[in-house]
């Protein structure tokens, strides 16, 4: 592919904005379609509107060849229009319902026979069953989730009772999960191109605060071979079964016998995967963008044996990252340019190195720094 045939990004976020770095390395015209003007990734978007309004979207992909995703929240029906009008869509529509609806996930993990924790879907109309369908899943406590729109904590709940998740089924169906007692929480990414050509890298662990993933561990985290291997197969299996076009992650339990179960998919580069950046010979970015224009995938090896990502809270200011970097001056610091506000990732730090306890210090130390806590 050739800049005469650029590829639009729908959504202006950090992971539309660290696609730029990769397109420029690959010689590819990136073009993105931003929410707002103040967007991430400002410093490329072409077009700014309402991803939900069709024409405008309609306008967007007339004027390039493939069309994908910073996030999964445009609506199935409007990227099956544009897929009619001529314009290359990765993911598919087909693909990305999985992502966009936890109800339609499950049940296609089911049918796939992919590990995953026992749940069930209870709405006003099965409120009278529900105690017998909360007893499936083990009883309570038990997870409760909306199956659309949340993310990073939002839309799921621990709960002791139907009571308190009574509020959502007023709205319509809501997921119940059993409350899976994990040792850890590991991630799988991988990408698969057009082709069918399908490669991943190690899997990584992810480390969660109240919710939202607060640091990812990368290398030989003591992580069996055979979990490892059971992390890649599964993912493999999904990307093909479902026709996965791009970065695929898959988010795990790992339980204390050494089994795996699948919680979340997202079709698109992931939090997890920042880490790879720097530590892998081909970031996420550029084999995300590899693989929806179909060329041949970059290698996965890591370049140190270990890295660590820390994400970043609150504000990432200029002065903030020089005192960082006056402490730790291997770490990698990236801000998204986003204003503050409670909760939300306004960053990350990655560093690479031999020794794990090091590398991890020094991205913590780094990181409490950026954000005022060091």
């Amino acid at each position: 592919m050739t800049s005469r045939y650029p590829i639009g990004v729908i959504g202006g976020g950090q992971l539309a904005r660290m696609m730029i770095p990769a397109s420029i390395s690959l010689g590819i015209d990136l073009k993105i379609f931003a929410e707002r003007r103040d967007s991430s990734a400002y410093l490329a978007s072409s077009t700014v509107g309402d991803y939900k309004v069709l024409d405008e979207v309609l306008m967007f992909s007339s004027k390039i060849e493939v069309l994908t995703l910073d996030h999964e929240h445009v609506p199935l029906s409007i990227l099956r229009s544009v897929r009619e009008k001529g314009t290359k869509v990765h993911p598919s529509p087909e693909a990305l319902a999985l992502t966009q609806n936890k109800i339609t996930m499950r049940r296609n993990l089911a049918e796939l026979r992919i590990p995953q924790p026992r749940w069930v879907v209870i709405g006003t109309d099965s409120v009278v069953d529900a105690p017998e369908l909360v007893g499936e899943i083990g009883g309570f406590p038990c997870v409760a989730k909306k199956p659309i729109g949340g993310y990073d904590g939002k839309g799921v709940r621990v709960i002791d009772s139907l009571e308190e998740c009574a509020d959502w089924v007023v709205e319509g169906e809501v997921l119940l999960e059993e409350l899976v007692p994990f040792t850890r929480e590991l991630s799988q990414l991988s990408a698969r191109r057009l082709s069918g050509q399908w490669s991943a890298w190690p899997v990584v662990e992810t480390r969660q605060e109240g919710g939202v993933c607060s640091e990812v561990i990368a290398g030989a985290v003591a992580i069996d071979d055979s979990v490892s291997q059971n992390a890649r197969d599964i993912a493999e299996r999904i990307a093909h079964a479902v026709d996965v076009v791009g970065v695929l992650a898959v988010e795990l339990f790992e339980t204390p016998d050494g089994q795996i179960l699948v919680n979340e998919l997202a079709m698109r580069p992931h939090n997890s995967g920042h880490v790879l950046t720097e530590l892998s010979v081909t970031s996420q970015f550029e084999q995300h963008l590899r693989a929806v224009a179909d060329l041949p995938l970059g290698s996965t090896d890591f370049i140190a044996p270990f890295g660590v990502m820390a994400n970043v809270f609150g504000e990432v200011s200029l002065t903030a990252q020089s005192l960082a970097w006056e402490s730790f001056p291997e770490a990698k610091i990236h801000s998204y340019q986003k204003a503050p506000r409670p909760g939300r990732k306004a960053g990350h730090v990655v560093v690479v190195g031999s020794n794990l306890d090091t590398v991890l210090g020094q991205a913590r130390g780094a990181r409490d720094i950026v954000q005022g806590s060091g």
